[in-house]
């Protein structure tokens, strides 16, 4: 691998061993640009787990988590499946690395499948025959992007991947969206983290949390709305702005300030 691939980059940050060496350098300079990331990178996940808790005991039983990386602790299947096994999921991500390990842990799991896809490619997402296989886009399904639109430099490209996601999900069906935002860092730090990333696969946009918020126009939002995931005592730089959104019929989840529990 000659690149290095932020999928692999945050395996790495939460101590798995499916990176190289060029992930790790990669990751380490992120690291001492922002000591926490580590951390931060924890805190998503959780954010995740949490939220397909919720969104299975509000009955949805269908996933697609696009840009989904590596297989870790607590994947949306393990925990989906711990509140109902009768929950369906597809992951898509670029990374071919990603994919083939997702293939590997899925390998006798009928309900459930692996796609190698780019986020944007919605058309080619939406009618593939695993996707099709698994998820029925007449009945109510769960959209997963955490941690994936600051890897879409493009604004336009957002508001129109997430027009084409509503105009596709039936009524009761519900968005995850999280956003890593730079808010009270100054503007050289915001650059380093562009150039940082820039020779990765997936080069980083960097966003305030206002920049943010207009991705959930339209929709209503779980208290306490969109904030910020981790607890104040988190020094200013990298965090991560989340929320669940439900485009027929709005209604959000969205972090509390505290890691261990999110407010309804």
């Amino acid at each position: 691998m000659d690149s290095p691939s932020p999928a692999r980059m945050d395996d790495y940050f939460l101590g798995g061993s499916f990176n190289f060496l060029v992930d790790r350098e990669a990751a380490e300079r992120v690291q001492a640009l922002y000591p926490d990331i580590p951390y931060i990178t924890r805190v998503n996940r959780a954010f995740l787990r949490r939220a397909v808790r919720f969104l299975v005991a509000q009955g949805i039983l269908q996933f697609l988590d696009i840009g989904s990386g590596l297989p870790t602790v607590g994947n949306v299947h393990d925990v989906a499946r711990r509140e109902n096994p009768a929950v369906r999921v597809v992951y898509v991500d670029r990374d071919p690395v990603a994919v083939h390990h997702s293939l590997d842990v899925l390998r006798e799991m009928p309900s459930a499948g692996a796609i190698r896809a780019d986020a944007r490619d919605l058309a080619y997402i939406l009618q593939h025959p695993e996707v099709r296989r698994l998820l029925d886009f007449s009945r109510p399904v769960a959209v997963l992007l955490v941690a994936v639109l600051h890897f879409i430099e493009s604004d336009a490209q957002i508001y129109y991947l997430l027009r084409t996601l509503r105009a596709s999900m039936a009524s009761g069906s519900d968005l995850v969206i999280s956003h890593s935002t730079l808010d009270g860092v100054s503007q050289e730090s915001a650059a380093q983290t562009e150039r940082l990333y820039a020779d990765t696969v997936h080069p980083f946009k960097t966003r305030t949390r206002a920049q943010v918020a207009p991705f959930f126009a339209g929709l209503n939002l779980e208290e306490p709305g969109l904030v910020y995931a981790p607890p104040p005592g988190i020094p200013k730089g990298l965090k991560i702005s989340s929320s669940i959104s439900r485009p027929a019929q709005p209604s959000s989840l969205a972090w509390d300030r505290n890691p261990e529990g999110m407010s309804r």
